[in-house]
């Protein structure tokens, strides 16, 4: 459901990501084709030098449908941004890939804390990340960092994962699944 992330994916990811009801929430908002395309490219050269992970999301057919990216990462944090193309709204993607994703960081990565920041207005958003349960609203519990995502106005909210968080669930899941 995910791989890494390829320039031979960008007119099918472009034309998702144009979408009015995407295009706000994505994260490298380009004008056109060759735009994301050398997006992409900087976005494969900061995994090579480890400052971002990214990967490709598919559908159950190998096609590309959204992007899925750790970025910003500082001392085994970093900031989590999703994207899945409409078509693909409603249809369990976003929590799969998210899952999936979670457990290359924490098992693959050593990456201990995952931040969300998520804007007030977007509602879709919100409501995906609240159903995972390893998810933690952190406005209140990591100050900090939720004054440095809205400096000037209350924008965005802070969700995180912990990684032992994350790994109880996958274990509780892994039993569920075994029985």
């Amino acid at each position: 459901m995910l791989k890494k992330r390829d320039v031979h994916d960008c007119h099918s990811l472009y034309n998702f990501m144009q979408d009015p009801v995407v295009y706000p929430y994505v994260r490298h908002k380009c004008q056109s084709v060759e735009e994301f395309i050398f997006i992409t490219k900087q976005v494969i050269d900061e995994e090579e030098q480890k400052t971002c992970i990214s990967r490709t999301i598919l559908d159950e057919m190998g096609h590309p449908i959204g992007t899925i990216d750790l970025y910003h990462i500082i001392e085994h944090t970093g900031f989590l941004a999703t994207w899945i193309g409409a078509p693909y709204f409603g249809q369990g993607y976003n929590q799969r890939a998210k899952e999936s994703f979670l457990a290359e960081l924490f098992l693959e990565h050593q990456i201990e804390t995952v931040y969300m920041k998520i804007r007030k207005q977007n509602i879709r958003s919100k409501k995906a990340v609240e159903k995972l349960s390893y998810v933690k609203l952190a406005n209140e519990t990591n100050h900090e960092v939720y004054q440095s995502i809205n400096p000037a106005e209350k924008i965005y909210d802070l969700y995180q994962v912990e990684r032992v968080d994350f790994l109880e669930y996958s274990g509780d899941l892994q039993h569920v699944i075994a029985t």
